[in-house]
């Protein structure tokens, strides 16, 4: 048996390998019912290796440590199956990631692609894992390193087109990305993910209005997306603060990335993305001197539960953010504690822990408490490192702006100056254009 790629299967029956095809197709293409896709393949066919593998990999990509255990479950499970070498070798990579060494992971999907190009479960894995590791060049090189290998004939080549999009936008390779995410969607205007890559290009390049008619455009293909399309929403509220349209930024809070009626949200109510979308627009807002009101507290307390889950560095200075918002202080010196803990281990993701995610979730803390000298003091040091975290140009840019606020109120011109320059070399457009950094450009010439 073979999934739609050509790639060998060790299921029962046809029936079972198309039951495997509709669950990759649910997982690239980010549909909210992957999940029950996925049980269709296992009770069709209990004994095929790869519904277990799915499941362990599913389970890690929530980045919650209480999924840690069934990933380890399944991944011990798929290895008492017969199975193919393609599929022992995604046994190594997921034991690798379940058992905390997601690097190693990295490495055995990049292996499993150089023997097997068409895998599209191992090249969207590294793709996955690549970003949110802080290593958008490895996404740029396993991507060019399949695309000669394929083409629209082979089916799920414009998921591959979008990958390629964000690759390459993360690396500030705007053209290439512009015309394999907006070719990605003339396949398909449901693309969750090449809508996105675009829309990661017309924030960098401060093309606010071609960003709102994007994402309107093609919101009405997105019925049954994940939440993915909370992220969407997110990048339509970042065009309309950049436009200073901050009733339109909390319309979209509200309604859209974070509806808490939404059966999406009420599904994972404290997925790491959808914390982070939340957190960050607040925050945001409060550098421009506005009130979210009380749409802190729920963020908070979900915040709070999760204090000692390390698994995703990006989220924990977001976690930092709702904590302080809600003067939550002895929570916040709890997380402060236990990043501090995990940061002491001789592991990769602990010394990300360490040099990039404990001095951001200070900063954040020294910067709500009014202490904006020693929150400079803290994060300087550490700027270089914030992009192991993990995250987009666009989202890591909050820190950048927190650096920022908390240099200007401490009265550092060379700080200051330190930051617009910062900016000024990850976007394509001034900083004087930017809400975030037009005050700083106009008083400190940089």
């Amino acid at each position: 048996m073979q999934d739609a790629q050509g790639n060998a299967l060790t299921v029962e029956s046809e029936e079972a390998a198309r039951a495997f095809d509709h669950v990759i197709a649910g997982f690239l293409n980010y549909r909210f019912d992957t999940g029950l896709r996925l049980k269709a393949f296992r009770t069709l066919d209990p004994t095929a290796p790869l519904g277990q593998l799915l499941s362990g990999y599913f389970a890690l990509m929530a980045y919650d440590r209480g999924m840690a255990p069934r990933a380890l479950a399944a991944v011990a499970a798929a290895e008492a199956m017969p199975a193919n070498p393609r599929e022992r070798a995604h046994m190594a990579a997921l034991r690798e990631w379940a058992e905390g060494r997601p690097e190693g992971a990295l490495s055995a999907w990049e292996r499993i692609i150089a023997d097997h190009p068409h895998d599209l479960l191992a090249f969207r894995l590294h793709h996955f894992s690549a970003f949110w590791m802080g290593e958008p060049g490895r996404m740029r090189a396993a991507v060019e390193r399949v695309m000669h290998r394929w083409s629209e004939a082979i089916p799920g080549y414009g998921s591959v087109l979008a990958c390629r999009c964000f690759a390459h936008e993360e690396c500030g390779d705007y053209l290439i990305a512009e015309q394999a995410g907006r070719q990605a969607v003339a396949m398909d205007r449901g693309d969750l993910w090449a809508a996105h890559g675009v829309a990661h290009v017309l924030e960098m390049q401060g093309r606010r209005t071609e960003g709102l008619d994007w994402i309107r455009a093609l919101e009405p293909n997105w019925d049954g997306g994940n939440n993915l399309m909370h992220h969407l929403w997110w990048h339509q509220a970042m065009f309309h603060m950049e436009r200073r349209e901050y009733g339109a930024v909390l319309d979209l809070y509200d309604t859209r990335f974070r509806n808490l009626s939404s059966p999406v949200t009420q599904a994972q109510p404290d997925l790491y993305i959808d914390m982070q979308n939340a957190a960050s627009m607040l925050f945001r807002l409060q550098l421009r001197g506005l009130d979210p009101g009380d749409r802190w507290t729920e963020l908070a307390e979900k915040a709070e539960a999760r204090i000692g889950d390390t698994l995703s560095a990006f989220t924990q200075p977001h976690w930092m953010m709702a904590l302080v918002a809600t003067g939550r202080r002895a929570a916040a010196t709890r997380l402060l504690e236990a990043l501090g803990e995990a940061g002491r281990a001789n592991t990769h993701h602990a010394a990300i822990l360490r040099e990039a995610a404990l001095p951001a979730c200070q900063a954040v803390m020294l910067h709500g408490e009014g202490r904006f000298a020693e929150a400079v003091a803290v994060l300087r040091p550490a700027l270089g490192a914030l992009h192991r975290l993990g995250g987009s140009h666009a989202q890591q840019d909050v820190l950048e702006q927190l650096f920022l606020d908390a240099a200007m109120k401490a009265g550092s011109a060379e700080d200051t100056r330190l930051a617009l320059e910062r900016a000024a070399g990850r976007y394509a457009l001034s900083p004087a254009r930017r809400i975030g950094y037009a005050e700083a450009a106009l008083a400190v010439p940089f």
